[in-house]
Protein backbone atom coordinates (compact mmCIF):
# COMPACT_ATOMS: atom_id res chain seq x y z
CA UNK A 1 0.00 0.00 0.00
CA UNK A 2 2.80 2.39 1.01
CA UNK A 3 4.19 2.33 -2.96
CA UNK A 4 0.84 2.90 -4.45
CA UNK A 5 0.42 5.82 -2.08
CA UNK A 6 3.81 6.85 -3.12
CA UNK A 7 3.39 6.11 -6.89
CA UNK A 8 -0.39 8.40 -6.61
CA UNK A 9 1.28 11.43 -4.40
CA UNK A 10 3.96 11.34 -7.17
CA UNK A 11 1.66 11.80 -10.35
CA UNK A 12 -0.52 14.46 -8.36
CA UNK A 13 2.93 16.38 -7.91
CA UNK A 14 3.52 15.82 -11.21
CA UNK A 15 -0.32 16.79 -12.14
CA UNK A 16 -0.03 19.85 -9.99
CA UNK A 17 3.51 21.14 -12.03
CA UNK A 18 1.45 20.79 -15.21
CA UNK A 19 -1.12 23.14 -13.85
CA UNK A 20 1.18 25.61 -12.79
CA UNK A 21 2.88 25.70 -15.66
CA UNK A 22 0.19 25.45 -17.82
CA UNK A 23 -1.02 28.88 -15.79
CA UNK A 24 1.80 30.91 -15.66
CA UNK A 25 2.97 29.96 -19.31
CA UNK A 26 0.13 29.01 -21.40
CA UNK A 27 1.94 25.83 -22.18
CA UNK A 28 0.87 22.29 -21.44
CA UNK A 29 3.26 19.33 -20.95
CA UNK A 30 1.05 17.36 -22.46
CA UNK A 31 2.24 18.42 -26.06
CA UNK A 32 5.39 17.15 -25.42
CA UNK A 33 3.98 13.77 -25.90
CA UNK A 34 2.25 14.98 -28.99
CA UNK A 35 -0.77 17.00 -27.39
CA UNK A 36 -4.19 16.46 -25.43
CA UNK A 37 -5.48 13.73 -28.27
CA UNK A 38 -2.21 11.91 -28.01
CA UNK A 39 -2.61 8.15 -26.24
CA UNK A 40 0.33 8.64 -23.98
CA UNK A 41 -0.83 11.85 -22.85
CA UNK A 42 -4.74 10.87 -22.08
CA UNK A 43 -3.06 8.21 -19.90
CA UNK A 44 -0.95 9.94 -18.24
CA UNK A 45 -3.87 12.36 -17.69
CA UNK A 46 -5.74 9.51 -16.58
CA UNK A 47 -3.36 8.25 -13.80
CA UNK A 48 -2.93 11.43 -12.39
CA UNK A 49 -6.97 11.67 -12.08
CA UNK A 50 -6.78 8.13 -10.64
CA UNK A 51 -4.61 9.06 -8.48
CA UNK A 52 -6.52 11.71 -6.93
CA UNK A 53 -9.16 10.26 -6.31
CA UNK A 54 -7.37 7.37 -4.45
CA UNK A 55 -5.83 9.95 -2.32
CA UNK A 56 -8.63 11.22 -1.52
CA UNK A 57 -10.26 8.26 -0.35
CA UNK A 58 -7.61 6.85 1.47
CA UNK A 59 -6.01 10.03 2.61
CA UNK A 60 -7.81 9.80 6.64
CA UNK A 61 -6.47 5.95 6.76
CA UNK A 62 -2.88 6.61 5.50
CA UNK A 63 -1.57 10.05 6.50
CA UNK A 64 0.63 9.98 9.54
CA UNK A 65 0.40 13.41 10.10
CA UNK A 66 -3.60 13.69 9.85
CA UNK A 67 -3.14 10.97 12.82
CA UNK A 68 -1.12 12.29 15.19
CA UNK A 69 -2.75 15.39 14.97
CA UNK A 70 -6.36 13.56 15.77
CA UNK A 71 -4.51 12.09 18.49
CA UNK A 72 -3.31 15.91 19.97
CA UNK A 73 -6.54 17.18 19.77
CA UNK A 74 -8.97 14.22 21.44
Amino acid sequence: MKTTHGIAFILLIIGGLNWLVQGLFLVDVGTIFGGQGATISRIIYILVGLSAIYLIATHKRDCKQCEANQTKTA
